[in-house]
């Protein structure tokens, strides 16, 4: 027997979207268009904090673009794709502090 699916509303309050599903929502706001350039998408959007964990710690979307190994992006899922695991590593990294496991623990 299969599970159902996930439902996609985000409009429920326990509903937190960080890492790349956050920043598809900036995207999506702006409307941008590839092949795109870093620079370009940086402006575009603004260079928000995008979150990236469930915590609400952020990173400036230009900061986590550093780590990218190309400046250039031919789709949006190609940006998703190369960022995904740099949102990752910023999580796993904070998750390990004491501070990071005592934010995770408290509400606010």
């Amino acid at each position: 027997m299969a599970a159902r699916p996930p439902q996609q509303d985000t409009s429920s309050p326990d509903s937190v979207e960080f890492g790349i599903a956050a920043l598809v929502g900036h995207l999506d706001r702006a409307e941008v268009e590839f092949p795109a350039t870093e620079d370009e998408l940086v402006r575009a959007l603004g260079d928000p904090d995008v979150p990236y964990d469930a915590a609400g710690n952020t990173v400036a979307l230009s900061e986590a673009m550093e780590a990218l190994p190309k400046r250039d992006f031919d789709s949006e899922s190609e940006l998703l794709d190369l960022l995904h695991p740099v949102f990752e590593e910023y999580r796993v990294s904070t998750g390990g502090s004491l501070l990071g496991r005592l934010r995770s623990i408290l509400p606010f």
